[in-house]
């Protein structure tokens, strides 16, 4: 006869881990909530000519700070726990914060945590220093911001800024398209150097040239119709 407790404590196993899993769901939900806030007030800068931008960049920037106690929370629990065992719960609003963070950077927010002044974003370490976590682990089986999650972050953070070129030209602002078809360049060209291993990553990565098509029309269009900025070059 099979001994019943056997499945007994397999049953208590199973229940350890969905109290685990809800702890966590409560937390990412949460986290969630205050991300869709956080790109909400984001989302503004395409409404708001480039020089009205503090206002909007001071609500995000405080919206960013209380995701980042969720994070805390989340990296309290999680630490734990087997960080690829649940993972997966977080990993897309993880993504979805560091995109808002370097949204805000770029836009002009977030300026005491870059490396410079005339940085256009954070790095990884920068991100993590920011929001108090560790940065791609390899020794140690603990919470902390994948390579792969940063640079999909990335990614997401250069598609909205190929909306916000075309934006910016119905506000009348004609030169922030160039301004950022020359940073998504760049970006793309750095993205070059990598040797991807990742699926999801190198399909992502891959329509980035899309993005800079997306700005270089916008670009093109201005300069055919004679409305870029004197001093500036659609080829820089």
């Amino acid at each position: 006869m099979i001994d019943r407790e056997i499945f007994e404590n397999l049953q208590s196993k199973i229940d350890e881990e969905a109290a685990v899993r809800d702890e966590l769901h409560e937390i990412v939900q949460n986290l969630a909530r205050k991300g869709r806030s956080t790109q909400a007030t984001l989302s503004r800068a395409h409404s708001t000519p480039a020089d009205q931008l503090k206002p909007v960049l001071a609500d995000a920037t405080e919206e960013i700070l209380a995701q980042r106690e969720e994070v805390s929370r989340l990296k309290a629990v999680a630490d734990k726990h087997p960080f690829y065992k649940y993972n997966g719960l977080w990993t897309r609003e993880l993504q979805n914060l560091v995109s808002s963070i370097e949204l805000c950077a770029w836009l002009g927010g977030l300026q005491e945590y870059k490396c410079s002044s005339s940085a256009s974003f954070l790095t990884i370490e920068e991100v993590g220093k920011f929001l108090d976590i560790p940065v791609n682990l390899k020794g140690e089986d603990a919470f902390h911001l994948t390579i792969e999650e940063y640079l999909l972050a990335l990614i997401a953070m250069v598609e909205e800024l190929a909306r916000l070129a075309v934006n910016s030209v119905t506000l009348g602002d004609f030169d922030r398209p160039m301004q950022i078809g020359n940073f998504i360049k760049d970006l793309f060209s750095g993205f070059q150097l990598l040797n991807l291993k990742n699926d999801i990553l190198r399909k992502r990565s891959d329509g980035i040239k899309y993005s800079v098509k997306k700005v270089e029309d916008v670009v093109y269009d201005l300069s055919l119709r004679n409305l870029i900025p004197k001093g500036t070059s659609a080829a820089q």
